[in-house]
């Protein structure tokens, strides 16, 4: 009997990743495509669901399949950017472009007249979060306000990995954690649509079965298996959000289990014992039957290091090596990562970046620390929210491109004071995808043996005690600032002939 393998592949932000695992998680390929994010106006991010995840689908599948040459395929996991609104028609054709998470921040005057009509605080106990930009809920009513034409004709609403299930299998299904991302139509305590709100911002849809990410939704149809070159009658998951299959892939799966994602966007899952309603976090189910979170998310993190390489030229390598030889504190910079407002815990789309004590003295070197200290103070901000959601023990595991290099994880640790565990693998969420599979089709080992822990970041004292000066700072220099950040973001608007 050949070998049996597994396929995952995740669609990202701004990049996606493949790979082709053992049933006991060893690495066989590994692929990944770049690709081109739309950001039409001010606070609007969109995908092309065809030529963006479904062409990179399609790539990373032709590029890792060879690789299985001798082996059984015996299942494949999807997932990708969520939670995410992509109407389509009956045949589940995109209809628009997707309108993308949290950092598309188009419908804050939908947020504010669901909250009139339904209640903020009765949204709040029903759903396990307050609405944001995060929220699906709000991103419909948008569109039915703005598009109506394109609202009349939505058959079917879909996020990422519920495209390419849709695609592969034609099963219209959505997992329960993603639907609990659809604030307020799902009711995550009774694990349904929740029929009276889903009146009142989905009026005429029909909403996807629903399913669990460990779960098969169904089998590569006939034409699906000619366009990507899959097997027909392939076992397919149901799919998920990419943070939750990445929380999984590094074994994030009980209460006090922090997993920490340095990517794009620095994003924080956290199991809980049990959904307890935070104003300044986000209340999902999990990716396990029967298992919450709380999760987290900042609007930029590596986007802003990306945009200072791009200024500064050179490469990453360059940038951490002379930040290394920076002391803690920048020289006395303070940085406010608020590049495209920001999401958790402070919910303000209109906030703005900022850089802080310049003098002529500084350079690249002290910038560059700077913007790693200014992400790691938002990220102990959120820490310090999730901790307060739950009594239990934290274990912190980080994974994503920016753990690598070890700066940015260390100089993490020293301004929370927390160490941190570094996995075997950190390549993404589409290693979680392939143990989903494995766990969907039974061919997996447990996922305690998926992924060992193989390092640990542990805070310095010393920085830790000069950074909590740092800290105090940095929460009063956004408090001091938000008039000035709103009024800028009002002249940017203006400054395209947009307003929302």
């Amino acid at each position: 009997m050949s070998e049996e393998v597994l396929l995952g592949i995740d669609i990202g932000t701004s990049s996606s990743k493949g790979v082709l695992t053992t049933t006991t998680g060893e690495i066989i390929a590994r692929a990944d495509r770049a690709h081109r994010t739309s950001y039409p106006l001010p606070g609007r991010v969109e995908h092309d669901a065809v030529a963006v995840w479904w062409r990179d689908f399609r790539e990373l599948v032709a590029e890792l399949l060879p690789a299985a040459a001798g082996r059984r395929l015996a299942g494949l996991g999807v997932s990708g950017i969520g939670p995410v609104l992509l109407p389509a028609d009956e045949t589940g054709e995109p209809l628009r472009p997707a309108i993308l998470y949290g950092v598309d921040t188009r419908a804050t005057a939908e947020i504010a007249e669901l909250e009139a009509e339904l209640g903020a605080e009765r949204i709040l106990r029903h759903s396990g979060s307050a609405l944001s930009s995060q929220a699906v809920g709000p991103k419909i009513r948008w569109l039915a306000n703005h598009e109506p034409e394109t609202y009349r004709r939505t058959a079917k609403l879909l996020m990422c990995g519920s495209y390419l299930v849709h695609r592969l299998t034609g099963r219209y299904v959505l997992d329960h954690h993603s639907a609990s991302q659809c604030d307020p139509i799902y009711d995550p305590y009774g694990q349904r649509w929740a029929p009276e709100w889903s009146r009142a911002v989905a009026p005429g849809l029909e909403l996807p079965e629903l399913a669990w990410p460990t779960e098969t939704a169904g089998r590569v149809h006939a034409e699906a298996a000619v366009e990507t070159g899959l097997p027909e009658g392939l076992p397919v998951t149901v799919g998920t959000v990419d943070a939750w299959a990445e929380a999984c892939s590094v074994g994030v799966r009980d209460p006090g289990d922090v997993m920490l994602m340095y990517g794009t966007t620095m994003f924080f899952v956290r199991v809980v014992e049990q959904l307890r309603p935070h104003p300044a976090l986000w209340g999902t189910r999990g990716v396990h039957p029967d298992t919450y979170t709380q999760a987290a998310g900042m609007a930029t993190s590596g986007a802003v290091t990306d945009w200072l390489r791009g200024l500064f030229g050179g490469e990453f390598s360059e940038l951490v090596a002379a930040a290394s030889e920076v002391p803690a504190g920048s020289r006395g910079l303070l940085l406010l990562p608020y590049f495209a407002g920001e999401r958790t815990p402070v919910f303000d789309p209109d906030a703005r970046g900022m850089l802080f004590g310049l003098t002529t003295e500084h350079g690249r070197a002290e910038i560059y620390r700077a913007a790693l200290e200014g992400i790691a103070y938002g990220v102990r901000h959120n820490l310090a929210e999730m901790s307060g959601a739950e009594s239990t023990e934290e274990r912190i595991v980080a994974v994503g491109g920016g753990t690598t290099g070890g700066l940015w994880t260390r100089i993490v640790s020293d301004v929370t004071g927390r160490p941190q565990l570094l996995p075997a693998e950190t390549v993404g969420a589409c290693y979680g995808d392939a143990l989903l599979a494995g766990l969907a089709t039974g061919t997996a080992v447990a996922p305690n043996e998926w992924n060992p822990v193989v390092d640990r970041v542990e805070p310095d004292p010393t920085n830790t005690e000069r950074y909590d000066e740092f800290y105090r700072h940095y929460r009063r220099l956004y408090e001091s600032t938000a008039d000035t950040a709103h009024f800028l973001a009002r002249q940017q608007r203006l400054a395209t002939g947009w307003s929302r």
